[in-house]
């Protein structure tokens, strides 16, 4: 039996008054993808940025890559890549100059050498010099992409990676987490495409009222189970 890369028990998280997780029960292993899903609202967002370390919970215990969240927090960002809603890029350096401020950060070795390669990768290899601010959304995606990348993590964290790419864009993402899993990646992302979603993942979960309420293999789920299992649980 494979011991799990990414282990959750019994996470939560309340800001303020309000509680958004309340209890979350969740193991990956190195290796695999996981979609998880949910309506808005139920607590997606928030446990990937406790995930990325962003965030602390409240309670309960996390564990990547047999390190605990809360005692080796600096080791376990350097394991992990993380692409939200929001680019965590600064508007005023360059698209290189972002990717330079972050290779500093891992402390990477020859880091112009990888950032450049990063950015010819995703397709920003001619705009490397323009500021961030000025891209489109489309490929501000593609540059929060070759952050999350420049340290080579061992778990991705994609909050609806999706969002602002085009057909190309797609398949660039599609392809690089293909590369990402061939070299013994972990994958943890969010989708609101609940159709495809068992077709890119191993295992699917579902986040309701800040629990996960469903969990399954991917390989046993055909799209129209995914879609009333969705209806009757994450409503």
């Amino acid at each position: 039996m494979s011991n799990p890369y990414l282990e959750l028990n019994n996470v939560q998280k309340s800001f303020g008054l309000k509680p958004v997780l309340r209890g979350v029960d969740l193991t990956l292993n190195a290796g695999e993808r996981m979609a998880l899903l949910g309506a808005n609202g139920a607590g997606k967002t928030t446990l990937l940025r406790i995930l990325a370390g962003l965030i602390r919970p409240g309670g309960g215990r996390v564990t990547i890559g047999g390190l605990d969240l809360r005692e080796q927090a600096r080791e376990v960002q350097r394991r992990v890549g993380f692409v939200a809603h929001q680019p965590y890029l600064y508007d005023d350096l360059t698209a290189l100059e972002n990717l330079l401020f972050f290779a500093r950060m891992y402390a990477l070795e020859q880091p112009r050498q990888r950032a450049e390669a990063l950015l010819q990768r995703v397709g920003l290899g001619k705009r490397s010099r323009e500021r961030a601010g000025s891209l489109s959304r489309g490929q501000l995606q593609r540059l929060a992409l070759a952050r999350a990348l420049l340290h080579t993590p061992d778990l991705l964290l994609l909050d609806e990676p999706e969002t602002g790419l085009d057909q190309e864009g797609l398949a660039l993402l599609a392809e690089l987490l293909h590369e990402h899993q061939a070299r013994g990646g972990t994958l943890l992302f969010t989708t609101h495409d609940l159709e495809s979603a068992p077709g890119r993942c191993d295992h699917v979960a579902l986040l309701s009222r800040g629990r996960v309420a469903y969990q399954q293999e991917a390989t046993s789920l055909e799209r129209e189970d995914m879609l009333r299992v969705y209806q009757e649980v994450a409503r």
